[in-house]
């Protein structure tokens, strides 16, 4: 039989990705990249308003159309490639990016009333606008479902769906009045390229709904509406809009319609997934199962493993969701994460530009860098420049430096940031083992991981566990493709379950980095003052003492760069 491919659609941050995978081994045979057109690079903000982050939907579908066909064109220069052997394609998005629609499933944005309002845009993940509203959101649901909370980490984000949709309804309740429902994109997207237009007829997916919507079974669903509409009338309005089943990404949104096939010359009725979120799919793209936690390291991470299903996962403080079939059907889904990376990175050299656009570069900075031992620079930072997702839940916070003296370099900050989402990571990894949740291997994905060699060995320094890297540099589409090929099945070429899809189209690259045990000493010393700091700034412990914190960063540095002093000889 002719080879069988599926097409994963990933849309990010900054654009949509299409790529073309074998089902018989997850070979990438093409893809395409397109970057959407308004803001910037996508991203419409606010001068006035750090916190606004909004998309301008047209971009997703004019960005789908042009991925495709260029994935296409460059998939035919292969001789068994034929458009006809296309059997599925699978979809994952940015999360929580909620985006409202009239009764007929138009995005506001599209209508001229409404043509110049940011708020009838897509809110996407990074708009923390809401603040006040999560914070609300979470006061309300102690007091009187605290059940809401439990499957949340204890507290609710600002980045998530009702958390938006309150802000929309108190500062631009015009909008919110002329919105019907709120689909997010992973929700809306499949939809379109069904040709299914009407909000109630679109699936809804369980992955957005249950790790940013407050969508949990054991609760019957979505939140209670006299919950939600003692917050306001409008967001009980909306739940009523909702139903009462979300799906996984094992089932079809639908197929594929006669106008999106002419726009991207692909057969009419190809299977067409339920969306999910991107890091999720990720986790899949990158070969998750039991026991192996995938740490998707771009400009924010996120952090996915999976429990199997009947198995009883506690209540994990800190987490961003723990919610049945999420990831992979059948499991269920663990999600944390940190809301700044590679974020945190772009902010030292693109703003504060330490010398200059030669000597402040990424390359520069990062070989010096490289050249430092750990605890040389008698450094230390808090990575909170955008918010702490895991395991704090709160975007007030901010990062901080300890420990600069007049002797301080750009390289050495630089070291210190990437040391500093390193503790981060292994704050989410400790708790994870705190509630018996076995991290028994590490694979990471996404773009840092595949470029960043020094990244990746402070943090197996860090964590002092091995790490390895997915094959795959588009987990996330990936991770779409073989939803697809699943959910066309083995009658039409695909595949009949994610356990055998997975382990035939995903695996790691031959590098692995490990921990050098030399290094792994220091940063422990290092990371326990880190916690203090993260405990202390994060509220946890807020009457800690810091009388000896610089004090012993300084007797670190000390005694590392004795220690690493040449010697002279007789």
């Amino acid at each position: 039989m002719a080879s069988r491919y599926t097409i994963g659609l990933d849309y990010g941050t900054n654009s949509v990705r299409a790529l073309i995978a074998r089902v018989a081994d997850g070979e990438e045979i093409a893809t395409s990249v397109c970057e959407y057109r308004h803001g910037d690079h996508g991203v419409i903000g606010d001068p006035n308003d750090p916190n606004l982050a909004r998309q301008h939907p047209q971009d997703y579908l004019d960005g789908t159309e042009h991925a495709i066909r260029n994935a296409i064109a460059t998939a035919r220069k292969r001789d068994e490639f034929e458009v006809d052997s296309v059997v599925g394609i699978g979809v994952d998005t940015t999360g929580s990016t909620p985006l409202p629609v009239d009764r007929g499933g138009a995005p506001l944005a599209f209508s001229e009333e409404f043509a110049g309002n940011a708020a009838a845009l897509a809110w996407l993940w990074k708009d923390h606008t809401a603040v006040a509203e999560a914070e609300e959101i979470t006061a309300a649901a102690r007091e009187s479902h605290p059940e809401y909370l439990k499957k949340y980490g204890g507290a609710y984000s600002s980045e998530w769906y009702w958390s938006k949709i309150l802000h929309c309804a108190r500062q631009e309740p015009v909008v919110s009045r002329a919105a019907y429902t709120w689909l997010e994109i992973a929700e809306w997207i499949p939809a379109q390229l069904c040709g299914t237009t009407y909000p109630d007829h679109i699936k809804r997916s369980i992955c957005a709904a249950g790790h940013k919507a407050m969508f949990h079974p054991d609760w019957g669903g979505y939140p209670d509406p006299f919950f939600l509409g003692a917050l306001h009338p409008d967001l009980a309005r909306v739940r009523r809009t909702l139903p009462t089943t979300c799906h996984s990404v094992r089932q079809l949104a639908g197929h594929l319609s006669p106008s999106w096939a002419r726009r991207t010359e692909l057969s009419v009725g190809i299977p067409v997934t339920v969306g999910a979120l991107d890091a999720h799919l990720g986790g899949v793209g990158a070969g998750i199962r039991p026991g192996v936690m995938v740490k998707t390291i771009g400009t924010s991470t996120c952090d996915v493993l999976v429990r199997p299903a009947g198995e009883p996962v506690p209540e994990i403080p800190g987490l961003c969701g723990i919610v049945p079939d999420s990831i992979v059907p059948g499991t269920t889904g663990l999600e944390a994460g940190q809301s700044a990376v590679g974020d945190v990175f772009n902010w030292f050299v693109n703003y504060m530009k330490p010398g200059g656009d030669q000597l402040g570069s990424h390359s520069v900075l990062t070989n010096r860098a490289a050249e430092l031992t750990p605890g040389s620079s008698g450094l230390l930072a808090l990575d909170w420049l955008n918010g702490n997702r895991s395991i704090l839940v709160d975007p007030r916070l901010t990062g901080m430096i300890i420990g600069l003296n007049l002797h301080t370099r750009p390289e050495e900050i630089y070291r210190a940031l990437i040391e500093a989402t390193a503790f981060g990571a292994r704050v989410i990894m400790e708790r994870m083992l705190e509630y018996r949740i076995p991290v028994e291997e590490i694979v990471t994905c996404g773009g840092i991981a595949n470029k960043n060699p020094l990244l990746m060995q402070i943090y197996a320094d860090v964590l002092n566990r091995p790490l390895k890297v997915s094959r795959s540099e588009q987990t996330a589409a990936l991770g779409s493709a073989i939803a697809a090929a699943v959910a066309a099945g083995p009658q039409a070429g695909g595949r009949q379950d994610f356990s055998s899809a997975i382990e035939a189209m995903t695996g790691t690259q031959k590098r692995e980095y490990h921990p050098s045990p030399g290094h792994v000493e220091t940063y422990d010393r290092l990371y326990h003052l880190y916690k203090a700091a993260h405990d202390a700034f994060g509220g946890v412990t807020p009457n800690a003492d810091f009388s000896r914190t610089m004090k012993a960063l300084a007797e670190i540095r000390t005694q590392t760069r004795t220690s690493n002093r040449p010697q002279n000889r007789e």
